[in-house]
């Protein structure tokens, strides 16, 4: 049996690649409006980043986080020897933490500067149970704004990723908009015992993994996927009845600037996202169909601790990703299809192989002109020719033979209308040129 891609993988075959490639520059488009500038970090990062950053309790560092080991490492292994902390190496699972990284090696907001708004976009990797609307390896594009704690920050990303949704086609009337507030040091503390407690009270009706957050990380229970632990965290206590005066204050101006906005959404205290570094504003925008149980196309919040967390200076951000393959479920469920194949501008025909390597020459002159051409390598028969144009969704076929040739002329045929036009030679470019233009 031939080698098949890894399980949870998945191959961006031409058509969906370029589709992809239009989805990270409509990103670049539509976030560029508001300041974004592109950033690319590592796709490995070491493994300390995530533990520090995203939590260790979380699902994502304890269960789904692919380490990679070099060959020293995986010998100091067999031989007993503990791998230093520094040659510990991931594939980032989420996009946030590596460039709040990047943001703090390279001083990208120093003293007195305005926020850094940083757009980046690639694969992620977690090691989850494949289904659909969730793989091992998946892509995302994402935006971070490094450098304010105002709750314009907050709102404007929201806004945005919503105008981004329209852009790209998902019907606003298919999304909900989902808004919490996490809280900060200040106030989240002591909610967190309260959940704590709630947990405990509630510690035989729980799942064995939620009885285990009460003592590690007791807000993780709302995230629970079982229904039942759902069920019950919906009858939990709210954290908005437990933040702070300055935490209300951003929570209901965040609101007011999306009301202001005309955006829709609606208040979750049961949202808090699914890694550690949230503080305040957490959002998510789901789907009503295509996607299963998996139906979040997106969502993120802010992170004002973290990158104290991984030894930087206080540096409040904001951030959300969007992942590709679910918006494309989303759009599919909408009734979108991946555009066909884009087919070449000008396939040239060989009546016979006399005329191989003027074709061959006449393809580069096109090619230089930036007419996507395409010739025969196969030594087929003219008709055969013809069928593979098609095929390739030639717009407009060259015909060369000796006789054309002999008098410095060609046909080029019309594929859509089948008109036949003789021009010279030292016309073709032109000509090709002007009539796609």
């Amino acid at each position: 049996m031939a080698i098949q891609a890894p399980k949870g993988t998945k191959d961006l075959l031409p058509v969906e690649a370029a589709n992809w490639q239009d989805f990270q520059s409509l990103a670049r488009e539509v976030f560029g409006v508001y300041g974004y500038r592109l950033i690319e970090t590592p796709i490995i990062e070491t493994a300390e980043l995530f533990v520090r950053g995203i939590g260790q309790a979380t699902d994502v560092v304890n269960k789904e986080m692919f380490e990679a080991l070099s060959g020293e490492n995986m010998k100091s292994l067999i031989e007993g020897r503990e791998v230093k902390a520094k040659s510990r190496l991931a594939l980032r699972p989420e996009g946030t933490a590596g460039v709040v990284r990047a943001v703090v090696q390279h001083d990208l907001v120093p003293q007195g500067a305005p926020p850094a708004k940083l757009l980046y976009a690639g694969p992620m990797f977690r090691a989850e149970n494949v289904q659909k609307g969730r793989q091992r390896q998946f892509n995302q594009v994402g935006v971070e704004c490094l450098g304010s704690e105002e709750p314009t920050i907050d709102a404007e990303a929201i806004i945005m990723l919503m105008h981004f949704f329209d852009r790209l086609g998902i019907p606003r009337s298919s999304m909900v908009l989902l808004i919490n507030s996490m809280g900060c040091d200040h106030c989240r503390p002591a909610y967190r015992d309260v959940i704590a407690q709630y947990l405990q009270e509630h510690h035989d009706e729980f799942c064995h993994t939620c009885q285990e957050r009460a003592h590690t990380n007791p807000l993780r229970a709302f995230d629970c996927k079982d229904p039942n632990c759902a069920a019950l965290m919906e009858k939990a206590p709210a954290i908005t009845d437990y933040l702070c005066e300055d935490c209300v204050a951003h929570y209901e101006t965040v609101k007011a600037l999306l009301d202001r906005a005309g955006i829709e959404y609606k208040e979750d205290f049961t949202l808090v996202r699914g890694l550690d570094y949230y503080t305040r504003t957490v959002f998510e925008v789901q789907v009503d169909g295509g996607l299963g149980s998996q139906n979040a196309i997106g969502g993120g919040g802010r992170y004002d601790r973290l990158a104290e967390e991984i030894g930087g200076r206080p540096t409040p951000g904001f951030g959300f990703a969007l992942g590709y393959e679910r918006c494309q479920l989303a759009l599919e469920a909408a009734g979108f299809t991946l555009p066909p194949e884009q087919g070449c501008d000008v396939f040239i025909a060989c009546v016979n192989d006399e005329v191989r390597e003027q074709a061959f020459e006449l393809a580069e002159r096109c090619r230089s002109s930036l007419i996507s051409t395409e010739i025969d390598h196969q030594h087929r028969s003219l008709k055969s020719q013809f069928k593979l144009a098609d095929r390739l969704s030639a717009a407009r076929v060259i015909i060369l033979g000796p006789d054309e040739l002999a008098e410095g002329r060609c046909v080029l045929r019309d594929m859509g209308t089948h008109n036949e036009i003789t021009i010279g030679l030292d016309e073709v470019v032109t000509e090709l040129t002007n009539a796609l233009l």
